[in-house]
């Protein structure tokens, strides 16, 4: 019996399944014990019927024998949860402001309801996930961020506790998939004085995977991956076109700090960054074991 949201697969001939799933075979072979991760963000996360998809493909690639790593985003999330206690959500360039009872809602928002909505999932997939925030094994050291205009370099702004990274101890996400477990990771880090700060989940994704050694890191989104100015989807960047698409205005707003995490990671070693749409269902899996491009994947050079 299939849901209205399940396609029905019953046209099928389980010659043409076994077909399917032997195509995978080199895919499989390729990324076999390789560390992926995978920022989760966008529909994929909201919409009932894509989190289960999104739930089926990270336990069926740690099943395959890869080693899935989630890093969660929660923007909107965060926005209800603030609209509740009656405060509107400012950003500048792209970064939350988050004075002290902002950054509470985002805690409690990201390390509690988000991460364990997310574990809840994987676990009824057959997974075994692991919630973690950017405290614990002591993972996410931060510093407050000092944000510069874009425009004029001698302005600075204020975005109270928004952190950026100052370091990554990946130990306890290694020691965590080692034993068949999949970390899904908040984007919190800590400071010297103990302090909080919210930490943008593209960037801690990125890094991550640089400092994972990751095969591929692959970012979910609400777009179908980086589009020119027409609107067409560019399927391979390089790291100087992506440069040529900062500078015309190409990549603005809220894909600046994904794509410039993104080719960090690339530049730092990380072999393949996809930024691909979250909204078609089993998109990591069409992305990992198929030869078909669902994105944009931005190669180092």
């Amino acid at each position: 019996m299939t849901s209205p949201t399940d396609p029905d697969l019953s046209h099928i001939s389980p010659r043409d399944k076994a077909e399917i799933l032997a195509q995978a075979l080199p895919y499989i072979r390729k990324f076999h014990g390789k560390t992926l991760v995978i920022k989760y963000g966008g529909n994929a996360m909201t919409d009932p019927a894509l989190q289960q998809d999104f739930a089926e493909d990270v336990v069926l690639l740690k099943l395959v024998g890869m080693n899935p790593v989630v890093v969660h985003g929660g923007g909107p999330q965060i926005d209800e949860a603030l609209a509740k206690i009656g405060k509107k959500g400012t950003f500048i360039q792209g970064m939350r402001v988050t004075d002290e009872e902002t950054m509470e809602v985002v805690e409690w928002v990201l390390g509690g309801e988000v991460q364990q909505d997310i574990v809840g999932l994987i676990n009824v997939a057959g997974g075994k996930a692991v919630g973690l925030t950017g405290r614990d094994g002591g993972m996410i050291r931060a510093r407050k961020l000092r944000m510069i205009d874009r425009d004029d370099p001698t302005k600075e702004y204020d975005v109270g506790q928004v952190g950026e990274i100052e370091s990554i101890d990946p130990s306890v996400v290694i020691a965590l998939q080692d034993d068949a477990f999949i970390p899904v990771i908040s984007p919190i880090g800590f400071g010297e004085h103990n302090e909080s700060y919210n930490i943008n989940a593209d960037v801690v994704a990125a890094k991550l995977a640089t400092v994972l050694k990751a095969e591929k890191l692959l970012m979910l989104t609400n777009i179908s991956g980086v589009l020119d100015k027409s609107g067409r989807l560019l399927t391979d960047l390089s790291a100087r076109r992506i440069d040529e698409l900062f500078a015309d205005g190409t990549i603005s707003g809220g894909m600046l700090p994904k794509i410039a995490g993104a080719l960090d990671a690339a530049k730092s070693g990380v072999n393949a960054v996809h930024i691909i749409d979250g909204r078609v269902p089993h998109a990591l899996l069409l992305e990992i074991l198929t030869d078909q491009a669902y994105g944009t994947m931005i190669r180092s050079h």
